[in-house]
Order: structure tokens, then sequence, then C-alpha cells
């Protein structure tokens, strides 16, 4: 009965869609119940930018469903079952595509590169050349600076009922960076209830590259008031501790007898507003923990809703996580729904290479060489 519930909640959103699960979302439906149920408009996805189609897209397993842009390589909603068998989307985002494109947005649901995270001053020396990046978060560089991928239409390479294939040509110099990268993102919604996120990418000139998926999460549902009472574990015993810039200082501290210590079930907002100097600085967390884990996919982080009972688990090859508690969230308008997100009502946990590696020797190296190839993979598993 339950598996019938879903498999009929999916097909109501397809229908409503107007489409297939492998094709790009073209026609708005006159269905009334559109914006409850898929929470957005896919004709509002659908524009010409500088000559590029942007649609969107839908995916399933037969149980989730995934909207996708190939504006930014953005996650749009993701809609997965709770403890009820009903579908609920646990993914923020904006109600079209002109939102997304506003000034200042914050990321939602994209690819974020040349390199996720920040570089301070937005400079780093590689094979004796100095580079100076975009800087657009105050006196560094954050998620590739102001024209990185998150802001990029993606060329669709491939597409099926449950997989989207994307990749954007980044030139020499592009937002200050080095070397003409060729970059691929793939999304898959696996069998069981994962969203797998595949990245590749080559380049013919030494550059730096760290990639990773900028969503954000609540686990009782976009629009929900607070992901506080969320558990969160992570498999961490350090972390990076940051200055005021949120620049990390090079230390890797121990989470033991800290509000950063999450290696057993503990709800986020539990220590949140403790007098920490790193809490004070970020504001709350915004910062990298430092994973432990082998070489490989790994199981490194779950979050559980008490609400709907939807559980995720974050498994990955990389040896970083940033967990940001939506800090800097404030009457975030314009989201699906005509909703409004504010404070601390979602949460990010993007799987990545350290902040600053490349003016920090310590940390695992981000450098891409010519005749390599950068490849990794996370998933973001429901259950």
């Amino acid at each position: 009965m339950r598996n019938d519930k879903i498999s009929k909640s999916i097909a109501v959103i397809l229908a409503i869609a107007g489409v297939s699960a492998c094709n790009p979302i073209q026609e708005q439906s006159s269905n009334a119940s559109a914006s409850s149920v898929l929470t957005v408009v896919p004709a509002d996805f659908e524009a010409d930018i500088d000559g590029d189609s942007v649609k969107l897209y839908t995916l399933t397993n037969g149980t989730a469903v995934a909207a996708i842009s190939n504006y930014g390589a953005r996650v749009i909603s993701l809609h997965v079952p709770d403890k009820n068998g009903n579908l609920v989307d646990v993914v923020l985002g904006y109600k079209d595509l002109a939102a997304y494109r506003q000034s200042g947005e914050g990321f939602y649901g994209a690819i974020v590169g040349r390199y996720g995270n920040r570089i301070a001053k937005g400079q780093f020396e590689l094979e004796g050349q100095q580079y100076q990046l975009e800087l657009n978060d105050g006196p560094n560089t954050l998620h590739g600076g102001t024209n990185g991928f998150f802001g990029k239409v993606w060329e669709v390479q491939h597409v099926t009922d449950s997989s989207l294939a994307l990749q954007y040509v980044s030139p020499d110099g592009d937002a200050g960076y080095p070397g003409k990268l060729e970059a691929t993102v793939t999304y898959t919604l696996t069998s069981d209830n994962g969203l797998d996120i595949a990245y590749r990418a080559t380049t013919d000139k030494a550059t730096v590259v760290n990639l990773t998926n900028h969503a954000y999460f609540n686990l009782s549902g976009e629009g929900d008031s607070t992901i506080l009472d969320h558990l969160l574990t992570i498999r961490a015993d350090g972390y990076t501790p940051v200055d005021e810039t949120l620049i990390p200082t090079g230390e890797i501290a121990q989470v033991e007898n800290t509000p950063f210590d999450f290696r057993q079930p503990t709800a986020i907002g539990a220590r949140i507003d403790t007098a920490d100097a790193q809490l004070l600085l970020g504001k709350g967390y915004d910062h990298n923990f430092v994973l432990k884990k082998d070489a490989g996919l790994q199981l490194v982080a779950t979050v559980e809703s008490p609400k709907t009972g939807i559980v995720m688990d974050i498994l990955t090859e990389e040896p970083g996580l940033q967990f940001y508690s939506g800090n800097f969230m404030d009457n975030v308008q314009h989201a699906k729904g005509g909703k409004t997100y504010n404070y601390r009502s979602a949460f990010c946990l993007e799987t990545q290479h350290f902040p600053d590696a490349p003016n920090q020797p310590e940390f695992p190296s981000t450098v891409l060489d010519p005749g390599s190839e950068y490849k990794t993979r996370t998933v973001y598993r429901f259950r």
C-alpha cells in the first residue's frame, strides 16, 4: 500500500510536469495543484541566456523525483518519501529562473566552482605564477567568484529517466583561474534513493579545482521554519578553525569537548548558541570538518528530521565536509510556492577538499595537472 501511494504521487508530479521523466519540461500545466505538488511552475525555468537554452529536467527512480536545471547545474527540488509514504520536497530553492539570477542569491542547489568554498584574498601561486581571482566575499573569493559555475548554462550531454549529465567548458582565465577546464557533472537517482553526484574534469594547464553541490536541505520539508531540531552525525575527529573572514587558520582542531563534536547524533541547535569563539565568528556553524575515512566512497554523515522521519546519509570520496547552519539566511524572498525562507531554516553539508587549500600546503592538494583527471563522487541517500 505504501509503495502504491508513492508511485501514485510520482505519477501526479510527472503528469503535472506534462512529460515523461527523461525529457526536459517544456510546457506549463494548467493543473491548479501544480504549485503544491511540484513546488515550481516548469515554464518559469525556460529561457534563452546569451544564445544558450535553459530548461528544467525531471529524474525519477520510481520512488523519488528530482528536478534539475542546466542553469548552474542546480537541484531545484527533490521529493523523497517520509515515514508515512508521502513525498516531501527537502531542497530549498526559488520559484523561477529569474530569482536564481538575482544578484546576491545564495548559490541555492548549484554546482559551485572552479573552487568551492573560500580562497584567501582571492590569490594563490601555482608553478611560480601568482593568480588573482574575483573577490565576492569581502576580501576573499567564495565559490568561484562573481562569475562562478553557479551562473553558467551547462550543456546537456546525456539524459535518461534517472540520470542527467551536464558539461561546462571554462576557458583559460575564466574568473581569474588558469587553464581551459572541461567539467562534467552527472546526477543519478539510484535504486536505493540516493542522489548520486559524479564529478569529472580535465585541464590543459595546471589549475586548482574543488567542485561541490550547494543544496540547502530541510528534511521536514522546504519552507519549514527550522533545522535546529534535526539530529546530525558527522564522522570527524577534527575541524579547521577559521579567522574573522572565515579563512582556515591552518590548524586542525579536535572536536572533543567542543560544540563541534557530532560524532554521536546531536540536535543541530543543541550547542549552536554557545559562547564559543568559532561559533561567534561564523554566527553558527560554517566550518570544514576533517572526515575520518579511508580512500573511496564512504558514509561520513547522517541527518534525521524528527517531524517527517526522513533520514539522509551522505557518502563521499572527499576528505572534507562543510557544515553550514543557515546563519546568514534572512527573509529570503521569491522562494518556491510563494514562501519566505528565514534564519536557520536550512542546512548545507558540502563535500569538498578544504577551504583555501591552494594557500595551505598542509591541506590535501587541489591542483589538477594536464593529463590527469579530477574525479570524485558524493551521494545523498534517503531512507
